[in-house]
């Protein structure tokens, strides 16, 4: 049993590694930006500014609906080794260029690989998972995005130190090479992800689907044994799979498949709209709004960024424990209540730490429920023949979702002041929680096979 815990655990971690590009390629342009912009010209237009940070967004948003037809269509796998090359182009392709628009390029580039990533490395692992297990694991997803995000974070402040050590300006061999390199760093987890990619086993739920129920049962076998493999494989003839045929996206419109989807995509943009990502994306103003100095902000962005990683721990060791519906409870009504407050703080115009304190409770928050326990779920719900196409219509609502929260920000903030914002965030917050208490099923240590039919009976 180590035997095959350890095959587990380390076919999800190859997966998730799928997250961890998601989450540098997503956050390494940020501090990129104060390089790139001098050397593309592009320091005095707010559209080409907005562009070069938001044009990942298009890709992301291709990949997502693209890449659940293809997986169910061609499998879980080749759509894994699809996305790590893309992050290895785009890696290489962002760093090498002279031109804007082609930056722009193989930014899209990337977004398509983080939309693939997005949607097909959660199902892999809820796939291969164990219904006793499959939670923790599918949370390790989110672990490897936060600490995606961190690494970059780590890549932008020591890089950009080297070269701007000694001076207060941009030097012009910073402008020339120092945004270069913070996209080229990502090639090292790049390269290891698309060469690990190879090794891993094809989903054996995908396998079975597909009327390869031998290979299917070979690795189920490796991963808990004859009697898990006899088990799963005969859950998943009683539900008359048809197996082999195209899936078409008017499977999606049956009865029973409409009703999960739209708790799918109701999470999906819930996930978003809570808020929390305001404070990754717009830091500066916010901490700044709250009475921080630039060199302050800095320090408090890696401040929200290691509170990200530990609370993610937290979701890890609780998700089987205390099931998905009590994690998503404390995530919505945790977050209304800090936002009530956050907002009250900004309203009476207090700074400083208290302001700091109540952002990385936000953040702790999140990290613990709603950021991994969403994806979670919508590895989860979905029925195994039409779930790729499923999950990639709920990861293109949490993109676009994504878009508005931050377009929609500075226009708030600027309409009804960050108090009124947040406690909108609060309102939005607490609708969350009314709905997944009356919509959504506990799905805590039950087979996929169980929950597709209880959820679309």
């Amino acid at each position: 049993m180590k035997r095959t815990s350890s095959f587990l655990f380390l076919i999800c971690l190859v997966s998730a590694m799928g997250g961890l590009l998601f989450g540098y390629d997503w956050v390494v342009i940020g501090g990129a930006k104060i390089f790139y912009e001098p050397f593309f010209d592009i320091e005095n237009s707010a559209a080409m500014r907005g562009w070069a940070m938001s044009s990942a967004l298009i890709g992301c948003l291709v990949g997502a609906l693209l890449s659940g037809a293809w997986s169910d269509r061609y499998g879980r796998k080749k759509m894994l080794i699809a996305a790590s090359f893309l992050f290895v182009a785009s890696a290489v392709g962002t760093g090498a260029v002279d031109s804007f628009a082609w930056f722009v390029i193989y930014r899209i580039v990337g977004g398509f690989g983080i939309g693939i990533a997005s949607n097909v490395s959660p199902v892999y692992i809820a796939e291969v998972s164990p219904a006793s297990v499959r939670g923790r694991l599918v949370s390790l997803n989110q672990l490897t995005i936060v600490l995606g995000i961190l690494m970059a974070q780590l890549a932008n402040w020591g890089i950009g130190a080297y070269f701007t050590a000694g001076t207060d300006t941009l030097s012009d061999t910073g402008i020339e090479w120092a945004w270069r390199w913070m996209f080229w760093a990502e090639l090292i987890p790049a390269v290891i992800f698309f060469l690990l990619s190879f090794l891993i086993p094809e989903s054996p739920r995908w396998l079975a689907a597909e009327n390869r129920s031998a290979e299917a049962g070979k690795i189920m076998e490796r991963i808990g044994g004859e009697s898990y493999a006899r088990q799963t494989l005969a859950e998943l003839e009683s539900l008359a799979v048809t197996k082999g045929e195209p899936v078409h996206w008017s499977a999606l419109t049956r009865p029973g498949i409409r009703k999960v989807l739209v708790i799918g995509i109701v999470l999906a943009i819930f996930q978003q709209w809570c808020g929390i990502n305001v404070i990754f994306n717009y830091a500066h103003e916010i901490f700044s709004a709250a009475g921080y100095a630039v060199s302050d902000v800095l320090m408090n962005i890696v401040v929200t960024g290691i509170t990200n990683v530990l609370f993610t721990f937290v979701a890890i060791y609780t998700v089987d424990r205390w099931g998905r519906r009590a994690l998503l409870f404390v995530g919505s009504a945790g977050l209304a209540l800090i936002y009530l407050i956050l907002g009250f703080g900004y309203f009476m115009e207090i700074s400083g730490w208290p302001m700091l304190l109540l952002v990385v409770l936000a953040i702790a928050c999140y990290a613990m429920s709603l950021a991994p326990v969403v994806w979670v779920v919508l590895s989860e719900i979905f029925p195994v023949r039409i779930r790729g196409m499923a999950m990639a219509l709920a990861t293109f609502f949490l993109w676009v979702a994504c878009f508005v929260l931050t377009y929609t920000f500075p226009i708030l903030n600027e309409a009804i002041g960050a108090a009124g914002t947040f406690w909108l965030y609060a309102a939005v917050c607490l609708a969350g929680f009314l709905f997944i208490r009356s919509q959504l099923p506990e799905t805590k240590g039950k087979t996929l096979e169980e929950l597709e039919k209880d959820l679309t009976e």
